[in-house]
């Protein structure tokens, strides 16, 4: 079959089950070839490929409403649906989101990108179908990793509560983006090697049928044998006590099995759930084999191989920068512990893990739960230092401000990915977190100009007291030599690194060396220009600040972060503040919208953050205060 031409999944309803394993096949073949190409998360969509092809052969979409939790796993549903013929401009700037997209198809019926999402979105649309009285399934797909998410459970209990119709496809594959963890996890475990079970209950049923009707006694004793047997043999009666129909184990790549239990979910009355075991990255050895977590989401890579194409040379990521600086401070502090909600592979925590197995805990995908539990840890005269994406920290907001900051508790945060992040796009750019932690009283936040301001950094936010959020962007270093003695740096403190004359350029993080080569372009001209390295975002140099505002410079503030709440507007508030009414401030940030995928230089240029928009501006600046002529 011609993948490029597929237009809808109708098709599929007429097909024979020899006919989609050979589907299958071209499908897996397909996806590995164009996402050596493009990357992208090849392990879970390998692993879904009979999964979604059945869902399609059993239901009908978009009438039916298929909900991918995370989105990680929706490649073949994309291919299915007509998209194919766009692989080659996956998770490329325009071109085909790496995640469910409404506006990309009729078939993408709800946007994902974090986990656990899926079950909640999915008890909306049965209310919102049964009070439009319409007729349609609602299929969230949801992995065993995002079932661990609190609001996952929050969904469950609230679907078994309301007893509505709504079929749950778990798929099980036994990893996340790292091994999972937790009693959840556990559970599903032992229902995956439950097939006692399902022969057990069945003969149980099938004596209850001779059971005469000879009162409600012999029902009520019959119910409770079975329910009694249920318990002996399986400890996962979580699911029907929670109101669902149980269906499973059930092989992920048996079509037979997987269409079976998908049609009898259709006559089933009140919510089902499916247990669907799969095998990540089937079809491809090295994504097969895989256990820790490379897999999952990779960028080009030699199909012979299964190498992955990188830079012959590159500087240590800045997660194993600031994680390798944790581990050194730990081997000498041993109130130190880590923390992150399964992303011990991205935080690059391996090595602390291994060193420090008592002080290190991988939450799972439990955000809330892992800010708390910092906090409680911190109570106790701990130094936990909590990993955390900047695009996941917005689901701890509240625990950041009630049981973290308002203790005023020893809590480093740090918020790896902070900034754009490239190909993931909407769900994961980094780009909110000053604004919605700037206005948190307490709460210092930081971010380094390089691998050595960052050690210092990091023992500056180990002496102090308090909560500190360091950020950090995704990829490497510039490779900086790192000093062997920690410095502990003034809170408040920022570094000029081009003194200002007429103009200055206030600006931190991966933005410094733009600003730089800027002031260094308009210095040519003698215009003055200076570049503060402004790494304490929170809270500012007031001191300096003040200079500045005194000498009636040309403020430029910059900075990788939506403007709105962001850095410049702490320093236009200072200003006011101040009484400097009549300060010329100006800002470059990123828009009041959200940014879509593509390469982070791309991303900054069209935005308007590149050494090109910060000369325009400030010769604007310095035109209208008279220190040249406009051009």
């Amino acid at each position: 079959m011609d993948l490029l031409k597929i237009k809808d999944p109708a098709f599929l309803k007429k097909m024979t089950i020899p006919e989609m394993e050979e589907l299958s096949a071209e499908i897996r073949k397909f996806l590995i070839e164009s996402t050596s190409v493009t990357g992208g998360h090849i392990g879970p969509n390998l692993g879904v490929v009979e999964l979604t092809i059945a869902l399609h052969h059993s239901f009908s979409s978009p009438q039916d409403k298929f909900i991918f939790d995370v989105g990680h796993q929706s490649y073949v549903h994309k291919i299915l649906t007509g998209r194919a013929d766009r692989f080659d401009t996956l998770r490329q700037h325009g071109g085909l989101d790496g995640f469910p997209k409404r506006k990309e198809s009729p078939h993408d019926v709800f946007e994902t990108g974090h986990s656990s999402t899926s079950l909640s979105a999915a008890a909306g649309m049965a209310i919102a179908r049964d009070i439009k009285h319409e007729d349609y399934h609602v299929l969230p797909i949801i992995g065993d990793g995002a079932l661990t998410g609190g609001m996952a459970l929050e969904a469950l209990n609230h679907i078994g509560d309301m007893g509505k119709e709504v079929i749950v496809i778990l798929n099980d594959n036994n990893m996340s983006i790292a091994p999972n963890v937790g009693a959840m996890h556990n559970m599903l475990g032992k229902l995956r090697t439950s097939g006692k079970f399902k022969r057990a209950k069945k003969d149980v049923e099938r004596a209850m049928k001779r059971i005469p009707q000879a009162g409600e006694h012999i029902a009520n004793a019959a119910e409770r044998i079975k329910d009694s047997i249920k318990y002996l043999l399986v400890q996962g009666t979580f699911f029907e006590e929670m109101g669902f129909t149980y269906l499973g184990p059930v092989n992920g790549h048996d079509y037979q099995d997987l269409i079976t239990n998908f049609e009898f979910s259709k006559k089933v009355k009140g919510p089902t759930l499916i247990h669907v075991v799969t095998k990540k990255g089937k079809g491809y050895a090295p994504a097969e084999t895989d256990t820790s977590g490379a897999w999952h989401g990779t960028g080009p890579y030699k199909i012979e191989t299964g190498d992955f194409i990188k830079p012959a040379i590159m500087a240590p990521s800045w997660s194993e920068v600031i994680s390798d600086t944790i581990l050194e401070l730990a081997k000498e502090d041993e109130r130190i512990v880590a923390i992150t909600p399964a992303m011990p592979v991205g935080s690059k925590l391996e090595k602390f893990a291994a060193t420090f197995p008592d002080r290190f805990f991988d939450v799972g995908i439990a955000e809330q739960h892992a800010v708390t539990l910092a906090a409680g840890i911190a109570a106790d005269g701990l130094k936990p230092f909590l990993a955390i994406y900047s695009t996941f920290l917005q689901r701890g907001y509240d625990q950041v401000i009630h049981d973290v900051a308002r203790q005023n508790l020893s809590v480093l945060i740090g918020i790896d990915r902070a900034g754009l992040v490239g190909g993931d796009g909407e769900t994961h750019q980094g780009v909110f977190d000053i604004a919605f932690l700037r206005s948190i009283p307490n709460m210092v936040i930081a971010m380094p100009k390089d691998e050595n301001e960052a050690y210092h950094l990091i023992q500056t936010a180990h002496a102090f007291s308090g909560p500190f959020a360091l950020r950090y962007p995704r990829g490497s270093g510039s490779g900086v030599t790192i000093e062997k003695d920690k410095a502990t740096l003034p809170i408040g403190s920022w570094e000029t690194l081009i003194e200002p004359i007429n103009a200055v350029i206030l600006t931190f993080g991966t933005t410094i060396d733009m600003a730089l080569a800027a002031a260094e372009e308009l210095n040519k001209r003698g215009l003055g220009v200076g570049v503060v390295n402004a790494r304490f975002i929170k809270p500012l140099d007031e001191g300096l600040l003040q200079t500045f505002l005194e000498r009636k410079l040309a403020i430029l503030t910059v900075e990788e972060a939506v403007l709105a709440g962001g850095f410049g507007s702490s320093v236009l508030e200072f200003a006011e503040e101040q009484g400097h009414l009549d300060s010329l401030i100006h800002r470059i940030g990123l828009p009041d919208a959200f940014i879509s995928h593509g390469s982070v230089d791309l991303l900054l240029k069209e935005n308007g953050i590149s050494q090109d928009a910060i000369e325009r501006k400030l010769l604007e600046m310095l035109a209208y205060f008279g220190k040249l002529e406009a051009n």
